[in-house]
């Protein structure tokens, strides 16, 4: 028994000490670990800032937030010039307001203001909804990239001008979504401008008020400023000032031909891609009519010099008691925005308030045709293209652009989109009226943005959507839609001697077909407006 006792008594003493010495290892384990944590959290801060630097551009401070792919950065609604509200509304845009402290870019900014969307048609397609309210105040861009901060880093950069007539649509659409173009090493810049009679009226007013003695085009000038804030600031997000491609489509085309032609953006962009704008317009032939650059309504065809323009905007202000300038930039913005409309149902009349560019002296000197074919557009590469079902058939004034820029020494590379959307039956409000490859329907595939659709995509669809994601990247890139080669895609530059297109599509078992070919003819479709 006693024996038993001291061996006890034996074990209990080595279990303490091993239970000292437990503990003691314990806390020498936790006073490293608590020495350490500060420098944890130093270089938790140094990884964190260098993966999300604050940046400093004009106005101050911004840091942006990761996008859905890895790696990528959005800023959402950067101010690129100050609100055109009060006295500013018709005057050329005007430098940022500064801001104090760090701006954090996590929501898109106002679209410019314009009639609410309603279910249906292109506000159920695109899935609208979620986007800022309508407002003047406008002036905001969203950049996607992999580079923030790097400013040696030098990416190309490309700058998208959207559609929707001059008079609605925005840059941060959800089929505009930019990240795909980030992953692919391009900087994307989306922009909002002025629209309808906010960004484009006319009155004499303001041309005498104006150093240039000129009034419209104010939408244009916010997208030339766009394209100077690019100049000044791209380099803090990775962007390389010197390698800047344009591209827009239906009006956002319209918008990228304007901004070729003007003097003004001359230098600011290296390359183009015009997408559903047209060409130009095809000469007679012996016995055969001219060819229309593009079959369009009034809205695009009526082209009044500045002072009749002047003269219909003064018939519709006298009428609604707004009889000087003073009082049009008092005038809420529901009243701006509605007057012409209600003038003409008054009135039984179809007078036209000037709510697109128009050919004033100063922004725009001549038509984007007289300047192709007297080359004195922006002498750069250009892509041109339309949707099997577009607005009409612009594949002849598409092949006589590219023709005209051969003659000039230039190359130009044109496409046509002809994948029909598929359609489960499940939103006849939609399909009712879009069909076919519509106007519009290669716009989730140049920026691969399927996912935000309802459609039933294939396998087929994504592989086109990478095929086209790729082309217009290199294009950024290199100047050339196949890449550093030049032969990758196969797709050659359009001439009088091979007038091919590039005609993106799938076969009969939905795989990805693109090749080399002529214009597919559409057959008959409705032809919505965009």
């Amino acid at each position: 028994m006693c024996i038993f006792a001291a061996e006890i008594a034996n074990n209990e003493r080595s279990n303490k000490k091993k239970s000292n010495d437990y503990r003691f290892y314990a806390y020498s384990i936790m006073k490293k670990f608590i020495f350490l944590l500060p420098l944890l959290a130093l270089l938790g801060c140094t990884t964190s800032e260098v993966e999300n630097p604050v940046l400093t551009i004009e106005g101050g401070q911004i840091q942006g937030i990761q996008a859905e792919n890895p790696g990528i950065f959005v800023y959402r609604g950067i101010p690129y010039a100050a609100a055109p509200i009060g006295d500013l509304r018709w005057k050329e845009p005007q430098p940022v307001v500064a801001w104090e402290g760090i701006r954090l870019c996590d929501k898109f900014g106002h679209p410019g203001y314009q009639a609410v969307h309603y279910p249906g048609f292109y506000a159920s397609e695109w899935g609208y909804g979620d986007e800022a309210p309508y407002s003047e105040d406008c002036l905001y861009l969203n950049v996607w990239t992999k580079a923030p901060g790097q400013v040696d880093k030098k990416l190309p950069v490309a700058l998208w001008i959207h559609g929707g007539g001059y008079h609605e649509g925005w840059g941060s659409e959800p089929e505009f979504d930019g990240q795909e173009w980030a992953s692919k090493d391009v900087v994307l810049v989306s922009i909002n401008y002025r629209l309808g009679i906010f960004g484009f009226m006319t009155y004499p007013e303001l041309s005498i008020e104006s150093p240039n003695h000129v009034s419209g085009n104010y939408g244009i000038l916010d997208q030339i400023q766009s394209l100077k804030w690019i100049k000044e600031n791209i380099a803090q997000f990775g962007g390389d000032p010197d390698n800047v491609t344009i591209f827009g489509q239906s009006a956002g085309a319209g918008s990228v031909r304007t901004l070729c032609e003007s003097p003004l953006a001359r230098g600011l962009f290296h390359k183009a891609v015009i997408m559903s704008g047209g060409g130009i317009n095809v000469p007679a032939k012996e016995g055969q009519k001219a060819m229309p650059a593009t079959p369009m309504n009034r809205f695009f065809n009526y082209m009044p010099s500045l002072a009749e323009s002047e003269a219909e905007t003064k018939t519709v202000m006298d009428w609604a008691g707004l009889t000087d300038l003073e009082k049009l930039r008092h005038a809420s913005t529901e009243i701006m925005y509605t007057v012409g409309t209600l003038y003409n149902m008054v009135n039984k009349s179809n007078l036209f308030l000037m709510q697109r560019p128009i050919i004033e002296g100063y922004v725009s000197t001549k038509t984007f045709d007289e300047a192709t074919r007297e080359g004195t557009i922006a002498d750069i590469p250009y892509m041109i293209g339309y949707t099997l079902n577009d607005m009409g058939s612009m594949a002849p004034g598409i092949a006589e652009f590219c023709k005209v820029r051969q003659e000039h020494g230039a190359k130009a590379w044109a496409y046509e989109f002809a994948r029909p959307l598929p359609d489960d039956g499940k939103h006849p409000e939609i399909t009712s009226r879009l069909k076919g490859a519509f106007h519009s329907s290669d716009l989730w595939f140049v920026f691969k943005s399927l996912k935000h659709c309802w459609r039933p995509w294939t396998q087929g669809d994504w592989d086109l959507a990478e095929k086209m994601l790729t082309a217009w990247t290199n294009f950024a890139k290199y100047s050339d839609p196949n890449g550093e080669d030049g032969q990758a895609l196969g797709w050659t530059p359009c001439t009088a001697e091979n007038p091919q297109f590039m005609l993106f599509k799938l076969n009969d078992q939905d795989a990805e077909a693109s090749e080399m070919g002529e214009p597919i003819l559409p057959e008959p479709m409705p032809t919505p407006s965009r």
